[in-house]
């Protein structure tokens, strides 16, 4: 089976396929030329002359029967020797009139033809002399000119001024209609009265290769209903719809009737029969045609309409008996069709004109609400984003920030959103109201992996940034005039389609789909998407000005930080000199409350001595580069020791490294100074006394980057993803977690400054300024639970904090 058609048909239909007992093949059915099956209705004849020159390229078989010349002695003849060169030259006038520019070719949509009285001159039945009129529909095939020879039906000619009434009429009563439905209803009705057909009925198309359902009927008495019933979409294939779509009416005069074939079977040039696209005396399918015999159809008419170029629906007409329409009734239905289609395209527009209304107003009270940052305005409870849309829930993805609005976002959209942001057009909407469907899926496994139904995005860039609303499934019962799951089954009499009607009803539920998505909603999307995305940007050049402005600033207080401790040490150094020499000049004469004072003076000019000396170092943090180097962390551990290993001893605090560091990649320099701090920190915060045993730890450990810590801005982890992070954990008194932040503040201490060994509270101020010029990033967790638990002590404190790995480190 070809993947076209394979394609087409649900699986459904190809299991139902394999249950039928005469081994009948819908996909037979599916890839059936109809327009080159080779023949026509046989109460009519053809004929198609080349353009150049009225030569007879194919003529029908019945040519004798209709038009009194057999096809033998037409073929390869002028046609003007049958029409005349008068009625020959009206023939071309009136396919120039509806083709562009005398094309030569088919063209795409809606065919066109004309249609004109010819006279024949001939016998009579009873071998007298007159002449016979035809109704002649002609069109242009290529390089051929058809022509479609219909004998003028009994009654007398057609009188326009009789018939303009009724068409009037029915178009009045269409213009009065205010939805889709009141215009169908209105349509069947005065369609059945203009044809005379037992049942007409308006026919709607769920998307494009979908079902059908029945939303309109007018029926003469004794037939049963079909209002509301959905059909198959196999009992109207893809290249029927095609047809649909390009020719405004089908007549089929009657099942029963003797196919004429055409001569030659099939033209030399093409090796084809001759294209019958635009015939409308073109035979029909044999299974079109069983299909009608199996509902009691012996006459039918399909009249298209058509929305923006697309198939919308038809009305379908069927007769009880045999019936022939003029070509004057059915330029009428023809007419009425497009006037329908018009009507329409018109009631859709003036909804969705007034649905479009409605939304913008909601828009611009959303707008309303939108601040500088518009993440945060649009996400906020009752901002009205996720009812904008009649959605469940709207989503803002937006570098690694995930905002949502509405119900929580399901866990297994996330990532298919980014993927298809990024196949998607930036700025484009793309939408589904079955998205199982598209991504292959059963509406049951959809649903196990909570996939939502429906989906509205709108991508900002390729880098998966965009703003999506969703929709949950919404099961939809609907009644079948026949079994959905099996579509083709044997009829009675051994026919290969089962009957039709509501004998003979089907409830099935379709799943996998939510409320569709109105064009007016993907309009309003789009306006809300430009507005956030212009908000969005000119916060980004603010954001980028600010952040400009900000890196001055620091530049300048990094240099006044750095000038300022350095002019003050000076004179500082002054004052304490001062109070020394003083004290040795003249301490045998001051009192002891002077000396007091000015030994506390010497002390605090030594402390400010030292607090610049800090202020120095940590300003210079911020000015000199770092030399990055893949080091052994392990290595760095044992030059830090160096210093702080004497510490460690003093306190009696046993360090404790449980595996190999990992390699990172850091100023070496600069990472010895941060593990330098730590464990220093950690002796001086060692568990009291009798607390039992004091251990320090370091280690490498895969983890998440916390929350608070993405909160402070970007950095490695900020993606919630795991990184391999450093941590010097403790055992000894903790940090209460209301002053962990406090604690990382430049000359902050959580004691006095005589106690735990004093210090001047920039240590951990300086590691963490240290870990963010490395673009990692640094966090307490206090209190933390020992490893060991034998080990006893405090609550502990676990300084957390990344690096950037080398490549090579990388899992």
């Amino acid at each position: 089976m070809p993947d076209d058609v394979q394609g087409w048909l649900t699986p459904r239909a190809v299991a139902a396929e394999a249950g039928v007992s005469q081994e009948f093949d819908l996909s037979q059915c599916v890839r059936e030329p109809i327009h080159l099956l080779g023949g026509v209705q046989s109460y009519g004849a053809l004929i198609a002359a080349r353009w150049d020159d009225a030569v007879v390229d194919t003529v029908s078989r019945n040519a004798a029967e209709v038009l009194g010349r057999a096809a033998g002695e037409l073929l390869g003849r002028p046609v003007t020797e049958l029409i005349g060169d008068e009625q020959w030259a009206l023939a071309r006038e009136s396919a120039e009139a509806v083709t562009d520019s005398g094309a030569a070719a088919p063209q795409e949509g809606p065919a066109s033809s004309g249609v004109l009285p010819l006279t024949l001159d001939g016998e009579d039945d009873e071998g007298q002399g007159g002449s016979r009129l035809f109704d002649v529909t002609v069109h242009r095939n290529g390089d051929l000119l058809v022509l479609e020879f219909e004998p003028r039906s009994e009654g007398g000619p057609f009188v326009f001024q009789n018939f303009y009434p009724r068409v009037r009429r029915a178009l009045q009563k269409l213009q009065g209609a205010t939805d889709v439905t009141e215009c169908c209803a209105a349509a069947v009705r005065e369609i059945r009265t203009l044809t005379g057909y037992d049942r007409v009925v308006a026919y709607r198309f769920d998307g494009r290769d979908g079902p059908g359902q029945v939303i309109a009927e007018d029926r003469s008495e004794g037939r049963e209903p079909w209002l509301d019933l959905w059909f198959p979409a196999s009992d109207i294939p893809p290249q029927a719809r095609r047809l649909y779509a390009r020719n405004w009416i089908r007549v089929i005069g009657d099942v029963d009737d003797r196919t004429a074939g055409l001569v030659p079977e099939r033209r030399a040039d093409t090796g084809e029969p001759l294209d019958l696209s635009a015939s409308v005396l073109r035979t029909v399918s044999g299974y079109h045609l069983e299909y009608l015999r199996n509902i009691g159809v012996a006459s039918s008419m399909s009249v298209s309409l058509l929305h923006e170029g697309e198939l919308w629906g038809l009305i379908a007409c069927h007769g009880d008996e045999p019936r022939r329409l003029s070509p004057e009734v059915r330029a009428a239905c023809e007419f009425f069709g497009i006037a329908l289609s018009l009507q329409l395209a018109a009631v859709a527009g003036r909804e969705e004109a007034d649905e479009l209304a409605r939304n913008r107003r909601a828009l611009a009270t959303l707008l309303a609400r939108l601040t500088t940052w518009a993440p945060d305005a649009l996400m906020r409870p009752g901002s009205g984003l996720a009812e904008l849309l009649d959605a469940d829930g709207a989503v803002l993805l937006r570098g690694t920030e995930t905002l949502t609005a509405g119900a929580p976002l399901p866990d297994a959209l996330s990532g298919l959103l980014a993927r298809l942001a990024r196949d998607g057009s930036v700025g484009e909407v793309w939408s589904s109201d079955r998205l199982p469907e598209v991504l292959g899926l059963e509406p049951e496994e959809a649903e196990a992996e909570g996939i939502p139904a429906g989906l509205l995005l709108l991508p900002f860039n390729r880098d998966g940034d965009l703003l999506a609303w969703w929709r949950r499934e919404q099961p939809a019962p609907r009644e079948w005039a026949a079994d959905p799951s099996r579509p083709v089954r044997t009829g009675p009499g051994g026919e290969r389609l089962t009957p039709r009607g509501s004998a003979a009803v089907y409830w099935a539920t379709v799943r996998g789909r939510s409320e569709p998505w109105s064009p007016a909603q993907r309009v309003v999307a789009g306006e809300l998407w430009r507005e956030v995305s212009g908000l969005l940007t000119r916060q980004v050049v603010a954001l980028e000005a600010r952040n400009t402005e900000l890196a001055r600033t620091n530049e300048d207080l990094d240099s006044f930080a750095h000038a300022a401790a350095h002019d003050l040490k000076e004179p500082l150094r002054g004052i304490s000199n001062a109070a020394a020499f003083i004290v040795e000049d003249a301490g045998t004469v001051l009192d002891t409350t002077s000396l007091r004072r000015l030994t506390t003076v010497r002390r605090l000019a030594e402390r400010m001595d030292g607090l610049l000396d800090s202020l120095l170092h940590f300003s210079r943090l911020g000015q000199v580069g770092l030399e990055r180097e893949a080091l052994s962390v392990d290595e760095v551990l044992d030059d830090a020791l160096v210093v702080a290993g004497g510490r460690l001893a003093e306190q009696g605090v046993t360090l404790v490294r449980p595996a190999a560091l990992p390699r990172l990649r850091a100023d070496r320099e600069r990472l010895r100074e941060v593990l330098e701090n730590l464990l220093v920190n950690a002796a001086k915060y060692a568990a009291d006394e009798g607390a039992g045993e004091r251990r320090v730890w370091v280690e490498a450990v895969r983890t998440a980057v916390p929350g608070q810590a993405r909160e402070e801005g970007g950095g490695a982890g900020a993606d919630g993803g795991t990184v391999t992070a450093l941590v010097v954990r403790d055992n000894g008194i903790g940090i209460p977690a209301g002053q962990q932040a406090d604690v990382l503040q430049l000359f902050r201490r959580l004691h006095r400054r005589d106690e735990r060994g004093g210090g001047s509270g920039v240590g951990l101020a300086v590691v963490k300024r240290i870990v963010e010029r490395h673009g990692g990033r640094l966090w307490l967790e206090s209190p933390a639970a020992a490893p060991d638990a034998d080990c006893g002590g405090g609550p502990g404190t676990a300084v957390w904090f990344t690096l950037e790995e080398p490549p090579e480190a990388r899992p």
